[in-house]
C-alpha cells in the first residue's frame, strides 16, 4: 500500500517544539513506516521521517518570517495533487483546504478532523462529505452535521515518555498560553492548593500573558520555563505531582493530557469536550466542574495509582493502536 501523508507546514514534522498536528501526522507517518508501509511525508524540508519525504519549503512559516504562509500552503498541497496518481490513499492532516482537490483526483483521500476553528469552515466539510472519508479524533468532537469513518484517538510513541512511579511536588501547566487552556486559572489553583505551579508552552496570545500570567511570574511558586522540547516535555511531565488542564472550551482531544499519563502523571481537568474520553475520573486523573473542586482534587491526587495511568494511556493512546486504525480505514476504504 502507498500512502501519501500530508503535514502541516506551520512547523517541522515532528515539531521540535510546540507543533500538535505535526507531531500527529509524524507519529502516524513513523507507525505505518514500522508496519511495512511505503509512506510519503509531505512536510516542510528540515522535517525528520524514516519513510519518503517530498517538500516544496524548507522550514515551516511559524519559524520563518519571510514567507507568506497562504502561497507556501498552496504550493505545498498542490505539490501532493499532482501526484496524486501514485498512492492508493492520501491521509490529510491539513484541514478542509485540500478537500477542494478531492473531485479533481481519483485516489481516495482520508482526512483526520484536528477540531473546528470557526463554524465558518463547516460548509467545505459539508460539501465533500460524500466523496471523501472523515475521522474524528474524539467522539465528543464529532459534528452531527457530518458523516464519520472512524474515531481514532492520538496516538503517542511511547518510548518518548518515561513512566516515572514516584513525582515531586510541583503542578504543571502544559500547553498553549491561551484563555481557553486556562492558565490563570492553574495559577490559581497552584495558589490555592500551596503548591508550586511550572508553566510551559508556546505564548499564543501575548496581551493575555502579559496581563494574566506574567505578573504572578516570581521563579519560586510561579516558574515561567519557555515553550519545552520533547526532552524536557518528558522531564516535567513525568516529574509533576499532577497536571492541570483547566479549560473552557470543548477541546477535540488534549494531547498532552495523554502525554502526561504515559508519563503515569494524573491529569486534573475541567469536564468538557473530549476529556471524558481522555481520563478515567477517580483512576487516572479528576474531572471537576469549579475551581473549588479542582483544589479539592488536587489534596487526593495521592489516591491515584501512577500505574494505572501508565497502563491506560499504553491501552487508549498508544502510537501503535492509533496505527492500527487507521490501517483498518485504508483497507475499508479500498475494499469498497
Amino acid at each position: 500500500m502507498k500512502i501519501a501523508l500530508l503535514s502541516p507546514i506551520a512547523w517541522r514534522t515532528p515539531p521540535a517544539k510546540y507543533g500538535p498536528w505535526e507531531q500527529v501526522a509524524s507519529n502516524i507517518a513513523e507507525g505505518l513506516v514500522e508496519k511495512n508501509m511505503d509512506v510519503t511525508l509531505f512536510a516542510t524540508g528540515n522535517s525528520i521521517t524514516k519513510g519518503k519525504l517530498q517538500y516544496v519549503v524548507k522550514m515551516g512559516y511559524a519559524e520563518n518570517p519571510d514567507i507568506d504562509p497562504k502561497v507556501w500552503e498552496c504550493l505545498h498541497i498542490s505539490h501532493l495533487m499532482e501526484q496524486a496518481n501514485q498512492f492508493d490513499v492520501i491521509h490529510n492532516h491539513f484541514d478542509f483546504l485540500p478537500l477542494s482537490y478531492s473531485h479533481l483526483i481519483k485516489t481516495p483521500m482520508v482526512t483526520t478532523i484536528h477540531g473546528f476553528s470557526s463554524p465558518n469552515i463547516m460548509p467545505v466539510y459539508k460539501k465533500y462529505n460524500q466523496s471523501n472519508f472523515y475521522v474524528s479524533i474524539s467522539n465528543a468532537d464529532r459534528s452531527p452535521e457530518l458523516e464519520y469513518i472512524a474515531t481514532i484517538y492520538n496516538g503517542i510513541h511511547k518510548d518518548e515518555f518515561t513512566y516515572r512511579n514516584t513525582s515531586k511536588d510541583y503542578l504543571l501547566f502544559f500547553g498553549r498560553i491561551h484563555p481557553e487552556k486556562g492558565t490563570y486559572e492553574s495559577i490559581q489553583i497552584a495558589k490555592q492548593s500551596g503548591r508550586k505551579l511550572i508553566i510551559s508552552g508556546l505564548i499564543q496570545q501575548q496581551e493575555y500573558f502579559d496581563s494574566k500570567v506574567k505578573p504572578f511570574i516570581n521563579d519560586d511558586d510561579i516558574v515561567y520555563v519557555g515553550n519545552s522540547n520533547p526532552k524536557e516535555r518528558d522531564k516535567l511531565l513525568g516529574e509533576a505531582f499532577a497536571l492541570l488542564h483547566p479549560i473552557s472550551f470543548r477541546e477535540p482531544f488534549g494531547l498532552s493530557v495523554a502525554e502526561s499519563m504515559m508519563c503515569g502523571t494524573p491529569v486534573i481537568a475541567f469536564n468538557l469536550g473530549s476529556m471524558p474520553e481522555l481520563i478515567l475520573d477517580g483512576k487516572t486523573g479528576f474531572l471537576v466542574n469549579t475551581f473549588e473542586e479542582a483544589v479539592e482534587a488536587v489534596e487526593n491526587i495521592k489516591s491515584i495509582d501512577r500505574k494505572n495511568c501508565r497502563e491506560w494511556a499504553l491501552t487508549k493512546f498508544s502510537r501503535e493502536k492509533m496505527t492500527e486504525g487507521y490501517l483498518q480505514v485504508y483497507n475499508k476504504i479500498l475494499n469498497l
